[in-house]
């Protein structure tokens, strides 16, 4: 009896071991990984949820993966850093302060040092404004930098001299420096059509507004409303249509493209019945409609 009490009363190890393959669940995206990977920068985030917590307290998902609340596509170049302490990024890469970001939460300080912004002696000195890091000019900063370069050469113009009506042009062509485009946002919209043709107050349900353009150009229009999580390594002067916006009101879209300087030049709309409901005849209608933008 004396026995049985003995084994009775034993408690299960809460040491349980970190398995060798790890899977992840990132902000939604899905990594699969080896144990030593995570711990390889001792100090770090990871290296302290998967050797110093119990892996018992760290969140999961619903199918068991261990789950962090954080970019789940910027946390692949994370994990690229973690297998061989080295930084290697696309080019034109645009979303290295977000990175940054990401390696400052994630604990590892020399991620953070190579993403840091380069700045020269000039720069630090406010010598050159146009000093930066190459990786986060914009497509028309090449310009900006020669027109600012210009009016710094005219001393007469502050004096009202021969050099104040170049500056006034040159001024002029430093307001229009955005380039002409298209950008053409789509919708899937679905309504419900009942007796006697009246519609109720579900028409033009918008799910997604979706965006095809210019890469740099519908960054420069929607800016922070802009998903890029589907086609985040896209150069600026490359085209895309995997980008949606992180609204769904069409007259915000056209707002902000009004006020960027773009017109509405053609737009297209089909519609398809889906089905219709056996009890009350209403019938599901489901449409996509394009607007096609354009700046001079």
């Amino acid at each position: 009896m004396a026995l049985a009490d003995n084994v009775g009363s034993a408690k299960p190890s809460e040491n349980i071991p970190f398995p060798e393959i790890i899977e992840l669940n990132v902000g939604g995206q899905v990594y699969i990984t080896r144990h030593p990977t995570l711990v390889s920068v001792p100090g770090s985030l990871l290296w302290e949820m998967f050797t110093q917590k119990n892996i018992r307290s760290l969140a999961r998902d619903s199918k068991g993966r261990f789950f962090v609340d954080r970019d789940g596509f910027l946390f692949r170049y994370i994990l690229d850093y973690m297998r061989d302490q080295q930084l290697v990024l696309p080019d034109h890469f645009p979303e290295r302060s977000r990175l940054q970001r990401e390696a400052e939460y994630f604990m590892l300080p020399e991620l953070v040092k190579l993403l840091a912004p380069k700045l020269s002696k000039q720069n630090s000195l406010g010598d050159d404004p146009c000093q930066s890091d190459p990786e986060e000019l914009s497509p028309n900063t090449d310009a900006t930098c020669n027109l600012t370069s210009a009016c710094a050469t005219l001393p007469s113009a502050a004096a009202g001299g021969p050099g104040s009506a170049i500056t006034s042009s040159v001024g002029a062509a430093s307001a229009d420096v955005r380039r002409a485009g298209f950008i053409t946002i789509g919708y899937r919209g679905s309504y419900t059509l009942g007796r006697d043709s009246q519609t109720d107050a579900k028409f033009r349900r918008v799910a997604r507004i979706m965006v095809c353009g210019k890469t740099s150009l519908a960054k420069e229009v929607f800016g922070d409303t802009l998903n890029e999580s589907r086609d985040p390594d896209r150069p600026p002067e490359r085209y895309t249509s995997r980008y949606y916006l992180k609204f769904t009101f069409l007259e915000q879209a056209f707002d902000k493209l009004a006020d960027a300087g773009f017109h509405m030049v053609a737009c297209n709309s089909t519609g398809t019945c889906a089905f219709a409901h056996d009890q009350t005849d209403d019938r599901i209608w489901t449409s996509y409609t394009e607007y096609v933008f354009y700046r001079e």
